[in-house]
């Protein structure tokens, strides 16, 4: 293990990292215990002095160095492996990169803010070993000393810290004070130059010392998987709960309320994407963005009939049925016998919201799947909680999944995008078409119908060996140009429930859970001191919310409704460290809408938006006054449906 340190100063003409002795700084560097190892990893302590006359500010980097070979970097929720920088980078989504050569948005070396990493943690796989450390977010003053924050350390908000890697150095490293480069990610259309230090810096006063505890580990691991194990530890040593928020019954019936009353367009028989409300005549403006599933539809649809079982509300209900019955009569494609997945003026095509970001046209087997996945919940809860069995919805479905299993190509993959002429598979390489997995999973499950299992379980492998293992899961939100993301692997986990509960092989279980562990890497473990209205000033909790995307560097509500999972898993091993991450997900869920009118700056009782500004990514809306603002003014049933959706199923009758 070898430790560099190096600064540059807010002073400097160069962005070079410099050594400490040039800035008249010095450093000490002390092993206190460990042995690298899982549960004793070395404490490390770096002692910082300024020997200056004067006050020095600027931003410290302490590097630790590997031996490398072939190294692939996790930085939770904003690096995995290499964030595709071996794949063309010419697409319209800019996200970072990592490759030898500079070339925007790939670099070799990148540093970011430290709140922009779900867990305080940076670690690199590299033949057969994993390197790396774990060190506090952000620093407190307490008592006129600099203090790395931890759960139990009191003091007052000093300064973030920042996390770094380096493929040209062979790093992983640690900031005292910040910087965004090469670039800064606001969002993949919004990338911006480094910036010239200065409120990003640390300051030391002359002779005054900053001390620096790291967890460093040395592991030999079999894959990147082991990764899991380090971040389940980093989960203990610095989490906080969710705030306290309203009682699950409550959230399911705000929600729910909110988004029949504010929400329904019954000329569409639909439900809006986004509703706007006029401050000044408290009137409502829709953006309609009508589909079958994603952002709308099926995933707003169902959730609602859920919580509408939940309620009694008759009303609710057949609000979601009308919702159901109109995709499933007037979504179909002739010529394919697939759905169409988005409506513009009672015209169903595939020119979704998102369609210009595609780089082929057709059919999406994530929107087609994930609509599949939830008629069969539909049906599932209609007959549990009503006993209406709806027999004409499992043909329904059974036609299409039955189509589409024809489609998967030599590696038992399901399409990226099937042809809107012949239904043909024509782009592949996304874990978003697990969906379709999950659905046929799911159909087997509730019918016995087993035709397709073998076929389902060598799909299931593959998208094991191509994206969970190797920790870099792909192809989930269709506006993304393929970045890592948070929402793939939702179905997949959604498939190996179902596949386990039908054969009861241990593998799935295993499978499961390792896939619950990545999808865990871009869920908060700690809340973020954000410094934006009006997450900041309500105490909004990023502990228990997921980053969507290394594109779109946001929480957002979608693995909420992965509550009936988790307690599946939970069920099945009684394992502590899930139960304890559906307990975050469950809490961050009751406290991140509007609990009465107004609380988050806009909007009524019950509203909820899709985006959660708890970095500088995506801090783009805007108060009147032109002040930025850490959440969209907007109510998205979506949004509102993934909350409803983990806490109106199974979940309910634990509670």
């Amino acid at each position: 293990m070898k430790i560099i340190t190096s600064a540059r100063a807010k002073m400097q003409a160069d962005t070079k990292y410099l050594p400490l002795d040039v800035h008249h700084l010095t450093a000490t560097v002390d092993i206190l215990e460990g042995d690298g190892n899982l549960k004793t990893p070395f404490c490390v302590k770096i002692s910082v002095c300024n020997e200056n006359k004067d006050k020095w500010a600027g931003v410290i980097h302490i590097e630790m160095e590997f031996n490398k070979k072939d190294p692939r970097f996790f930085l939770p929720a904003f690096m995995y492996g290499r964030n595709r920088g071996e794949c063309p980078q010419n697409v319209p989504n800019e996200f970072p990169r990592l490759r030898e050569n500079s070339n925007r948005p790939s670099s070799p070396d990148w540093m970011v803010r430290g709140d922009r990493l779900s867990h305080p943690v940076a670690l690199v796989y590299d033949t057969g070993k994993i390197y790396g450390f774990s060190a506090s977010p952000y620093f407190l003053s307490a008592d006129g000393k600099k203090k790395q924050w931890s759960p139990r350390q009191e003091g007052d908000f000093y300064q973030y810290t920042g996390f770094s890697c380096s493929l040209s150095k062979g790093t992983v490293g640690y900031t005292l004070g910040y910087e965004n480069a090469p670039w800064l990610f606001v969002k993949s259309h919004d990338v911006r130059e480094r910036a010239p230090l200065g409120d990003n810096c640390f300051e030391l006063s002359p002779g005054e010392t900053v001390e620096v505890l790291m967890a460093v580990y040395q592991l030999e691991a079999d894959s990147e998987c082991a990764i899991h194990s380090v971040v389940r530890e980093v989960y203990y040593r610095y989490h906080q709960s969710p705030r306290k928020g309203s009682g699950i019954r409550t959230t399911v019936a705000d929600l729910a309320a909110a988004v029949y009353k504010d929400a329904w367009l019954p000329e569409e028989k639909s439900y809006a994407g986004q509703v706007f409300e006029d401050n000044d005549t408290g009137s409502y403006r829709y953006n309609k963005i009508i589909s079958v599933s994603w952002t709308n539809g099926l995933s707003v649809a169902v959730p609602m009939l859920l919580a509408a079982l939940r309620l009694k509300d008759e009303n609710i209900r057949e609000q979601a049925l009308a919702c159901m019955i109109n995709i499933m009569e007037h979504s179909g494609n002739p010529l394919t016998g697939l759905p169409y997945e988005a409506c513009n003026n009672a015209e169903w095509s595939n020119k979704g919201w998102w369609f210009d970001g595609m780089h082929t046209p057709g059919h999406s087997s994530y929107l087609i799947g994930q609509a599949m996945y939830y008629i069969l919940k539909a049906y599932e809860y209609e007959k549990k909680i009503r006993n209406a069995v709806h027999q004409d919805w499992l043909v329904y479905v059974k036609r299409i999944l039955c189509k589409i299993e024809k489609t998967k190509n030599t590696d038992a993959e399901y399409p990226f995008v099937l042809s809107e002429k012949t239904g043909a598979g024509i782009e592949y390489d996304s874990l978003g078409s697990a969906w379709c997995m999950a659905a046929m999973a799911y159909y087997m499950f509730l019918t016995g119908d087993t035709e397709h299992l073998s076929g389902i379980v060598e799909s299931e492998l593959h998208y094991y060996e191509a994206f969970v293992k190797p920790m870099e899961c792909y192809g989930g939100p269709l506006d993304t140009d393929k970045a890592t993301d948070s929402e793939g692997i939702l179905a997949y986990i959604k498939a190996v429930r179902y596949l386990h509960g039908l054969t009861g092989e241990p593998a799935f279980l295993e499978h499961m859970k390792e896939a619950l562990c990545y999808e865990f890497t871009f869920k908060f473990c700690y809340n973020s001191p954000v410094k934006y209205p009006p997450l900041s000033s309500i105490g909004w909790s990023s502990c228990g919310g997921s980053v969507t995307s290394i594109a779109n560097p946001h929480i957002h509500p979608m693995s909420s409704n992965l509550v009936d999972e988790l307690l599946y898993y939970v069920d099945k091993t009684q394992d502590d460290y899930v139960r304890e991450r559906l307990s975050d997900t469950v809490n961050w869920g009751c406290q991140t809408y509007n609990s009465y009118d107004r609380e988050y700056g806009y909007g009524k009782k019950g509203w909820m938006s899709e985006r959660f500004c708890h970095c500088e990514g995506l801090v783009t809306e805007k108060y009147r006054d032109g002040y930025l603002a850490s959440t969209w003014f907007c109510l998205m049933p979506w949004a509102s449906a993934s909350i409803i959706e983990g806490l109106a199923g199974e979940y309910w009758d634990r509670v």
